[in-house]
């Protein structure tokens, strides 16, 4: 079979059949992303291949380190051509990364370039992919239509002023744009200095005098009201790990006070107040209807220099292996008892997690949502085709597959929305695999919906 066909991943008649009749064109709902909205609001255009990218894909900066390329030639002063062709030598060592399969879904898709990107062929498809960037139908708003972009949920701090969302919402774009909560840095006290700058800010934009943690609760619950009104329907949250104990509201004052005075804290501490923080955070989604994403298990910055040079999520973090079934287990309990756990997606990435994950999924659920708390789609490490088919079988065996929200990018790349065709493509080459088999019933009205379910509507019914 060649390469990047009709039915590539779809290695017999029944997952082609299900890919083709029953996910191929169904509407993308992308609950998590990191794209600007002010990009999208302003229907921005590129001058090149290398912009829209490269530009913040540290996906690719890694695996661009890992062959060598220096620094300069990732995220330096090198020119955009450069970059680029610096990607296009990196590519095909890349062979079985699925940045090799979306690298050239996405010059087929948008561009309509069958050629594999090489050191050979960089020079011509970057003029080719440049040359039709000038064209408006490559502006970004047109890039999202392209790909059946229904729902798009972008990633946003509690201080922005969602002025861009609000631009949209006007506007009556055809893409509904939803802002997501993430106040990451509201618990983020191992940095005094750089805390209680952000701290500063909080209390600005929310009118608080931000003077104990309960004044800190106030500022956020003002802002989450906010986003409320601005259409947001969903927090994110990320951390290493949970502490198995929650101090009392007492202990948690002081150690907000001793940070707000400038002093350090240790790391035990530190996870004790975010895990005591967090809890309220989950409280405040309860209280709005809001479903929350939980994403943990990252080890970020572990490269020093990187992290002091570039910033955050620039290619130097690892998969960890926290223990972390009881004391998320104790977290989801601590909610549950007080009937203020609302629809909760896990995201791990720790793959020997998954069957873990789904039965502590199974022991919160309670009647009143389908599939109200679950494990979330194969993330940043695992987004690949081993991981995603030991996902759906970590779902398929231990939980009820067809009520899982489905795919979403994590990207910040607007030419990243073929990674949903890439899940499906796996999601029905598994299951149709299984029919031919006699594994699970032949069945394409049965099989399908439960396809067309997972690519779009579970998504749709589940973050209202």
């Amino acid at each position: 079979m060649t390469y990047l066909s009709e039915d590539f991943l779809l290695h017999n008649k029944a997952s082609q059949r299900l890919f083709h009749d029953f996910a191929e064109t169904v509407p993308v709902y992308d609950y998590h992303n990191h794209l600007s909205p002010k990009l999208i609001a302003e229907d921005a255009r590129f001058e090149n291949i290398t912009q829209v990218w490269l530009g913040g894909d540290h996906y690719k900066w890694r695996a661009m380190r890992s062959n060598g390329v220096e620094e300069n030639s990732i995220t330096g002063s090198a020119s955009d051509e450069e970059k680029f062709s610096q990607w296009a030598a990196t590519l095909p060592f890349a062979i079985r990364n699925p940045l090799y399969d979306w690298t050239h879904l996405e010059l087929k898709r948008y561009f309509g370039i069958d050629q594999l990107l090489s050191e050979k062929t960089a020079k011509t498809i970057f003029a080719a992919c440049n040359e039709q960037l000038k064209d408006k139908s490559f502006s970004v708003r047109s890039l999202l239509k392209k790909m059946y972009v229904s729902v798009l949920c972008t990633t946003d701090d509690p201080v922005d002023d969602l002025a861009y969302h609000l631009r949209l919402k006007n506007e009556n774009f055809d893409i509904t744009v939803r802002p997501t909560f993430r106040p990451d840095k509201a618990m983020a006290i191992d940095d005094p200095i750089v805390y209680n700058r952000y701290i500063d800010e909080l209390a600005r934009v929310s009118g608080v005098a931000i003077t104990s943690f309960a004044k800190l609760l106030e500022a956020l619950d003002i802002r989450h009201a906010y986003f409320h009104e601005c259409g947001c329907r969903s927090s994110d949250h990320a951390f290493e790990t949970l502490s198995a104990e929650f101090p009392a509201p007492s202990e948690i004052d002081t150690v907000f006070s001793s940070v707000r005075s400038g002093k350090a804290v240790n790391s035990a501490i530190a996870s004790r107040f975010k895990s005591a923080m967090l809890l309220e955070l989950c409280r405040m989604n309860h209280k709005r209807g809001w479903a929350q994403q939980l994403h943990f298990g990252v080890i970020r910055n572990v490269r020093t220099h990187i992290f002091k040079g570039l910033g955050p999520d620039t290619g130097v973090d690892c998969i960890g292996d926290f223990p972390f079934s009881r004391p998320l287990c104790a977290f989801l309990d601590a909610l549950d008892s007080t009937n203020q756990l609302t629809k909760t997606i896990l995201f791990n990435i720790y793959p020997a997690d998954n069957e873990m994950l789904v039965s502590i999924a199974g022991a919160f659920q309670d009647g009143s949502v389908a599939g109200k708390v679950q494990l979330g789609p194969a993330w940043w490490f695992l987004d690949q085709k081993d991981c995603m088919t030991r996902h759906v079988d970590a779902l398929s065996g231990l939980g009820l597959l067809g009520r899982f929200v489905g795919m979403t990018t994590d990207s910040r790349s607007f030419l990243s929305f073929p990674r949903h065709e890439y899940f499906r493509r796996i999601l029905c080459g598994v299951l149709g695999r299984d029919m031919e088999n006699g594994d699970i019933p032949g069945d394409f009205d049965l099989i399908g919906g439960i396809v067309r379910d997972i690519c779009f509507a579970n998504a749709k019914n589940y973050f209202i």
